[in-house]
């Protein structure tokens, strides 16, 4: 049997469980005053008391910590933009009214730090754990990049990069619900480390409509489907690039090419975003372009709204049968 949830109750909803006519569930109310958690058990008692079958609700509520879904962004290759895309996804979600948290888990070539106007700036640390950055518009971000000494490479061997991926997730990330996950490229250790310990409720693929960038992005979004991570969806990036003297189209990357690639493997296309100048400069400046106005903000905008109308869409839960 399914319970047709509330989007923005739905994931702080466990252990549903159906047994002799009696539905039971664990709601999280971490956060929540006296009147939310008043208003969101009550909502969720008249959903689970709308499924068929049921004659009795009882609801525990909890309030350890925020339940949170990881959004994982990912891409085959280096250099299709997937670090802009996942800095601008968390911009225009957060516009969107989602409570957002963004982690660099490009280990190795941390780019948020620039993307996100948090150069120079060092995390603290509360309670074993560390606190967010407040990023451009107060998004909360982390990155190795504002762990490490500018410029110093980071050449660590797996074990240590998994290590660092976990106390970026682990952080205190306040209220945030969905924590969008900047991967590296490739299909890796850190992927691996991600997918085994940190499970994406879902994955966002970036490509260049290239064949060569196509090719590897095939493979991340297989690594995907041999873990169980639903794919969301695939963005084609820098298609197209406008002339701002001239107007003229060109596209220097080819066309079309990641949504082809999408429906030949029956993925959902989520949008394109052109090759712009303004992309360039703002986000060198550490004002993401998503925080703006005019066609390229629109453009990041849509692409977060086929994603959050994704993520609401997982709000019908199964009661699952067992006893209490």
């Amino acid at each position: 049997m399914r319970a047709a949830l509330p989007p923005a109750l739905a994931p702080r909803v466990t252990a549903l469980r159906l047994a002799e006519g009696t539905a039971s569930a664990v709601l999280d109310v971490a956060g929540f005053d006296a009147v939310e958690r008043e208003r969101s058990e009550a909502a969720l008692r008249d959903a689970l008391a709308a499924v068929p079958g049921v004659r009795d609700v009882r609801v525990a509520m909890v309030a350890d910590k925020p339940v949170r879904r990881i959004l994982a962004v990912g891409s085959g290759k280096g250099g299709v933009g997937k670090s802009t895309l996942a800095a601008n996804l968390a911009v225009a979600l957060a516009r969107a009214g989602r409570k957002v948290g963004l982690v660099d888990a490009d280990i190795y070539g941390p780019s948020q730090p620039r993307l996100m106007g948090t150069e120079g700036r060092k995390p603290q640390a509360r309670d074993s754990k560390m606190i967010p950055l407040a990023g451009y518009g107060g998004l909360p971000v982390l990155s190795m990049g504002n762990l490490i000494e500018d410029g110093r490479a980071i050449a660590w061997r797996g074990p240590m990069a998994s290590n660092a991926l976990g106390q970026l997730i682990d952080a205190d990330w306040g209220d945030a619900e969905l924590l969008v996950v900047d991967l590296p490229p490739g299909t890796g250790d850190v992927q691996l480390t991600m997918l085994q310990r940190h499970r994406p409720v879902g994955a966002v693929i970036v490509s260049t409509p290239q064949d060569l960038a196509l090719i590897d992005a095939a493979r991340a979004i297989q690594l995907f489907g041999q873990a169980g991570v639903p794919v969301i969806g695939m963005v084609e990036n820098m298609a197209g690039y406008i002339c701002p003297h001239c107007g003229e189209v060109s596209d220097p990357f080819g066309s079309g090419g990641a949504e082809a690639a999408a429906a030949e493997m029956g993925l959902p296309f989520l949008g394109r975003i052109p090759l712009d100048i303004t992309i360039r400069r703002e986000s060198d400046a550490g004002t993401p372009p998503a925080a703006g106005e005019g066609p390229v903000a629109d453009g990041f905008a849509a692409i977060a709204r086929r994603i959050a109308t994704w993520l609401d869409n997982q709000s019908g839960l199964n009661l699952q049968p067992g006893r209490q």
